[in-house]
């Protein structure tokens, strides 16, 4: 089992941890925000049909909508909106260093806004123009990989040209390479990757390492010290995992015997909760000695106590990713690609996985990074090797049948 010590943290992961995390003391961060979107896609009738083979099914009708004029060659910029601290700023917090050496190297400016706060939120927000055929203003957003899902789905994402591409084509890390939703990386690419581990606080824990599901739900020692995420996906998923069940395959009984098992955890008092990304201020104090957890909040606490370490179980761990789509009907599509393209180059990239501290997707990143801090290079809840790559899996896309009836019985687990 891998297990990471926390080593010296650049001026930039201190930055971030500080502005994104409060110290951990429960503030709303992107991550709750982000996750807390899962359950709100019941409300706008969930991801929608996908095949048996997981191919997008044939309503292409949106691809010829998708498709616009592109004014690229003529006016030299992009329209960005991203979420809130995830692009690297410079120590005045006055400039954003690769977007203006973007600019300076290819004369495409870019306004880049951060008006993504919650995916259901910013879909709501930009489907009624979507819908209606129109431009949203927009030629680069980054959503989660379900709303990826349905606005590829909805022919609302325009088909990539991969002339426009070659970094990212070459230097896509294999894991990201085939979602089920986007095969082959035709509409998307992903800028960050989200693993979910096992979690513990070694001083809660009198030292045991905690390194799988099993012992969250059945070692006494934890008993009503154990909290499971509020995200279906990572939860259920992670159980699946356990139960040596493939999360990417599992059936209508795997999935209900995975809320079985979680439930006796509840029913016993081992589950003290299920919880948003709050669960870092209990993990910190050690009134929660173990958990599921988001890696990124577990880089981010580690930077002020030696005591969080994390644990990717034997049976693997659960990944989903952050994507970049050009919308239905942008106006600067092919500089949209450049830009994504441009993320892909190392040197870049590593800038970029520095300040942000999420799984980085490219690969050939790891000596670049290095350069900048050895000790994140060498975090593999950043830089996967390729054992914890090997052991990644992706939560099967739903069909409209399936979400709301998965949904219902974890909601029911849960209390919601």
């Amino acid at each position: 089992m891998e297990q990471y010590e926390p080593e010296r943290l650049s001026a930039a992961q201190l930055a971030a941890m500080r502005r994104s995390l409060t110290n951990g003391r429960g503030a709303l961060t992107r991550r709750s925000l982000l996750r807390a979107s899962g359950m709100g896609a019941l409300a706008l009738g969930g991801l929608g049909t996908l095949s048996a083979c997981g191919i997008p099914p044939a309503k292409r009708e949106g691809d010829a909508a998708a498709a616009s004029d592109d004014h690229s060659a003529k006016e030299k910029q992009v329209n960005f909106s991203n979420w809130t601290e995830y692009m690297d700023v410079s120590e005045d917090e006055k400039h954003r260093p690769t977007l203006d050496a973007f600019t300076e190297r290819t004369g495409i400016k870019v306004k880049y806004t951060e008006d993504i706060n919650d995916n259901v939120e910013f879909f709501g927000k930009i489907k009624p123009q979507l819908a209606a055929g129109q431009d949203t203003g927009r030629d680069l957003i980054i959503v989660t990989d379900w709303l990826a899902a349905r606005l590829i789905r909805l022919g609302w994402a325009q088909k990539l040209d991969p002339s426009n591409l070659p970094h990212a084509f070459a230097n896509l890390s294999p894991q990201f390479r085939t979602p089920d939703w986007d095969p082959g990386r035709a509409y998307s690419y992903p800028w960050t990757g989200i693993p979910t581990v096992i979690a513990y606080n070694s001083k809660a824990t009198d030292g045991r390492k905690v390194d799988s599901v099993t012992q969250l739900l059945d070692d006494p020692t934890l008993k009503g010290r154990v909290a499971f995420l509020s995200e279906m996906r990572d939860s259920v998923g992670m159980t699946l995992l356990d139960m040596g069940k493939d999360p990417g395959k599992f059936t209508d009984a795997d999935y209900d015997a995975a809320i079985g098992r979680m439930q006796k955890g509840v029913d016993k008092n081992q589950i003290r909760r299920f919880t948003g990304n709050d669960y870092t201020a209990d993990l910190d104090k050690g009134d929660i000695a173990a958990c599921v957890a988001w890696a990124g909040d577990i880089i981010q606490l580690q930077a002020g106590n030696p005591d969080i370490k994390f644990a990717i179980p034997a049976a693997g761990y659960i990944t989903s990713s952050d994507n970049m789509l050009v919308p239905a009907k942008a106006r600067h599509k092919t500089n949209a690609e450049k830009l994504m393209d441009y993320y892909y180059e190392p040197p870049v990239a590593a800038q970029l996985a520095a300040y942000i501290n999420y799984v980085c997707p490219v690969d050939g990143v790891r000596e670049e990074l290095a350069r900048i801090d050895k000790a994140m290079a060498a975090n593999t809840l950043i830089l996967p090797d390729k054992a914890m790559a090997a052991r990644s899996h992706a939560f099967r896309s739903l069909t409209a049948e399936e979400e709301t009836a998965y949904e219902e019985k974890f909601a029911k687990l849960i209390g919601a």
